[in-house]
């Protein structure tokens, strides 16, 4: 197996989860090991995750992890905790390897939000293994994951049906 590299989606525009689950269709379809462990999405039933089951891709929705900004009744506290713990397991999973490609959703906004530091990034690059595939997305990556990958993609919000009043729609969306 070559070297697995490091990949980025960020950027405030639509796309980075369908990027990263693009990657994960094909890196299934050449028969390699995924694993799609889902920061701050407790609850979704988002259209790529049941396609992504389909062909046997893992997805992990961490449990008790809804963003503020889309529940403001959210306790920090408790999400910094719940994170905290999901983050050692992610760490985990990493470590024990048995997977070609891990995508970390969302950890970005993990990061951004302050549940995650640079500490813990550190030390989840450090115990990347060699061959692992590894993916984060989500707003606003920390200069030093940016600095680290090997691919970084911005996505840049130019125009949203949203800023119109367009809700997100089933399948395209979600």
């Amino acid at each position: 197996m070559s070297k697995g590299l490091i990949h980025v989606y960020t950027g405030d525009g639509k796309g980075k989860t369908t990027a990263a689950f693009g990657l994960a269709m094909r890196a299934a379809g050449q028969g390699r090991k995924v694993l799609v462990l889902q920061f701050l999405k407790s609850g979704m039933h988002a259209g790529e995750i049941k396609s992504a089951k389909k062909v046997g891709i893992k997805v992990i929705q961490f449990k008790n992890q809804t963003t503020p900004l889309f529940d403001p009744s959210v306790k920090r506290s408790e999400l910094k905790k719940t994170i905290r713990e999901d983050i050692a397991f992610s760490l985990e999973k990493i470590k024990k390897g048995g997977f070609d490609l891990i995508i970390m959703e969302e950890f970005n906004n993990v990061m951004g939000g302050g549940y995650a530091t640079v500490s813990d990034l550190r030390e989840i690059l450090r115990e990347k293994p060699e061959f692992l595939e590894l993916v984060f997305t989500g707003r606003s990556a920390p200069a030093e994951l940016i600095e680290a990958a090997d691919y970084v993609t911005e996505m840049r919000m130019i125009k949203h049906p949203a800023s119109n009043g367009v809700m997100a729609r089933k399948g395209i969306e979600y």
